[in-house]
């Protein structure tokens, strides 16, 4: 029998429904005479609230809301990368041949393309005993990306029969199994799952393993490992939005779900334009090959913009079940945490900090919690990172959003104004930003790249914290005062943050840099400052020092030295003791 209420009150996205209508909570719901897509969110003798994902505008009381029996949920199959979806998982492509290039409301599509047809290799007999996570089939969904379909979690049996080798659709049935009490059940290539239940794993790992990004300043200064999480937060224009695209673009993940939770229209484009043009780095594949975009732009309904966030996270998890590192870039999380804030109002809940919800630091909490580097349930080892942008209003960190996210992520990366303006990008400021992940991942270090990567690393920013203890001094009295061993100090992290931290997301060289070349420039780094040193520490003053051209050709060293050829760092050594023996020389 269908269950149904009545509208009685209608509240922006939240409409009510009066007297016991029997609905379920987090049950999904039709709302109104064009079928909007909604949610129950309260329940009480007399009253159900229902919050809408589309417009409400025209819609009346007395109108019809009908139940389905389910969660809002998400279709996980064969077809999600090389994908644009709206908050809810409906794909825009289809969307735009129903309703033309803005989104009608109730617009009804099927998530994943039900009549394309799939190569398909079965994985299982006849016989064989099956449990939640067990792969049945794998499917080449893009050339980049196997697809593993598999039991669904908290299902086990015995296969009964399996279809031959060949192409369906994902509702085709493959694969029957006979569950515990006897029943049979026929599996597809294609599951459902609730966007706001984690999917269940076998068991958390520790984090062991860097995400590679190649950006320096993440990858020697601040790394993140894989399943870790991370905060970029910053003030309008200081390049979260390009930080998130050069880590989509150059990471070491498998596959990447990008979420523009109530982005701008223009940055959305311009997202999926780039994307679709890139070629991965990897596999010389288009990158859209092992990419999702999750689309919900500013005007977009917000109750869509706060679902987006689940619906990305669900389908990471779903990559991750089959053995994939994957990497979320949320952009930004001040906008779905803007979502949440107007609906709580809506609602007429008691405000917390800044009008915001009293439950934001558990609902931030709760969608951290789900990044991790996992054990699933079919013995496989797979990853979801998370990296959220935080947009603080007039970029002040001391808001509630960027505060209540720090408690929860174990990378900061906070974009600085001032290093924007002045075209120093990224523009993470190293003093602010800080990695719990470093001591987890120095074992890697020792083992992958070289047993002093940290004691450099270490070094490098020693030297960044006394320049930033000296400015203070030049602000007060000028730099002509300092003794030769802290001009010296200056000099070099000059070199650091030019020549190192500063990076060219445009030079070919530049925009992506391997792991072993950061370290060979660091080296070359020390190195300098170790020859300088032992000048500075005989009475050479800087003045002499800097008549040689030295400093500026290691800063150069980003652009002069290809990624594919780093011996020519033996050269730059050479020539350090060359400058160093000339200055003695001149001096003796």
């Amino acid at each position: 029998m269908t269950r149904t209420g009545i509208i009685y009150g209608i509240n922006g996205p939240v409409v009510y429904l009066k007297g016991n209508t029997g609905f379920k909570m987090a049950e999904m719901v039709y709302v109104g005479k064009e079928k909007l897509v909604g949610e129950v969110i309260s329940l009480t003798t007399d009253t159900t609230t229902v919050q809408v994902y589309e417009e409400t505008t025209g819609m009346k009381p007395g109108e019809e809301v009908i139940a389905t029996g389910d969660a809002i949920s998400v279709t996980l199959g064969p077809g999600i990368l090389n994908n644009i979806f709206d908050g809810i998982e409906r794909p825009l492509s289809e969307i735009a041949k129903n309703s033309g290039k803005y989104i009608n409301r109730g617009v009804s599509v099927d998530s994943l393309d039900t009549s394309k047809l799939w190569d398909v290799h079965i994985t299982v007999k006849p016989g064989d005993t099956v449990s939640g996570g067990t792969i049945i089939a794998e499917v080449p969904e893009t050339p980049a990306i196997t697809h593993k379909s598999m039991v669904p979690p908290n299902m086990k049996g015995t296969i009964l029969d399996v279809v031959k080798d060949g192409q369906y659709t994902i509702t085709d049935p493959i694969v029957t199994i006979q569950l515990p009490d006897g029943t049979e059940r026929k599996l597809s290539l294609a599951q459902k799952w609730p966007i706001r239940v984690p999917r269940p794993t076998e068991k958390r790992y520790a984090a062991s393993k860097p995400l590679i990004t190649g950006q320096r300043i993440i990858d020697s200064m601040f790394p993140i490992a894989k399943g870790g999480t991370a905060a970029v937060p910053g003030g309008f224009g200081t390049g979260k939005t390009m930080t998130q695209h050069q880590i989509a673009k150059w990471s070491n993940a498998d596959i990447i779900i990008y979420i523009g939770c109530g982005e701008r229209g223009n940055e959305m484009t311009q997202v999926l334009e780039e994307f679709s043009e890139l070629v991965d780095p990897r596999s010389g594949n288009p990158l859209m090959d092992r990419t999702t975009l999750i689309a919900n732009t500013s005007n977009m309904p917000v109750a869509a913009r706060e679902a987006s966030i689940y619906t990305g996270i669900t389908l990471a998890e779903y990559y991750r079940d089959m053995g994939y590192d994957v990497a979320i870039m949320a952009d930004s999380t001040s906008r779905w945490a803007e979502a949440l804030r107007e609906l709580s109002g809506r609602l007429e809940e008691m405000p917390a900090e800044e009008g915001f919800p009293a439950y934001l630091a558990s609902r931030l909490s709760a969608f951290y919690e789900r990044a991790g580097l996992m054990q699933n349930l079919n013995g496989t080892e797979g990853s979801v990172s998370i990296i959220g942008a935080v947009s603080p209003q007039g970029g002040d960190f001391s808001e509630p959003v960027t505060q209540n996210t720090k408690r929860f992520v174990r990378c900061f990366w906070g974009l600085d104004k001032s290093l924007a303006y002045a075209r120093h990008f990224p523009a993470i400021q190293w003093l602010t930003s800080y990695s719990e992940y470093l001591t987890d991942l120095g074992p890697w270090y020792k083992d992958n790249v070289d047993p002093n990567f940290v004691d450099n690393r270490n070094q490098i920013m020693a030297i960044l914290n006394q320049e930033s203890s000296l400015m203070e001094i030049v602000k007060l009295i000028g730099g002509d005062v300092l003794p030769d061993d802290q001009k010296l100090t200056l000099e070099i992290a000059r070199v650091i943050r030019l020549g190192f931290l500063q990076q060219n997301a445009f030079h070919k060289d530049d925009t992506c840099v391997p792991m072993t070349k950061q370290f060979k420039m660091m080296g070359i780094i020390l190195y300098l400052n170790k020859k300088a040193k032992a000048l500075v520490t005989m009475g050479m003053p800087m003045s002499i020092l800097k008549e040689s051209n030295i400093f500026d050709k290691i800063v150069s060293i980003k652009y002069d030295v290809p990624n594919d050829h780093l011996e020519k760092f033996d050269d730059y050594k050479r020539e350090i003791d060359e400058f160093y023996n000339e200055v003695l020389a001149k001096n003796a």
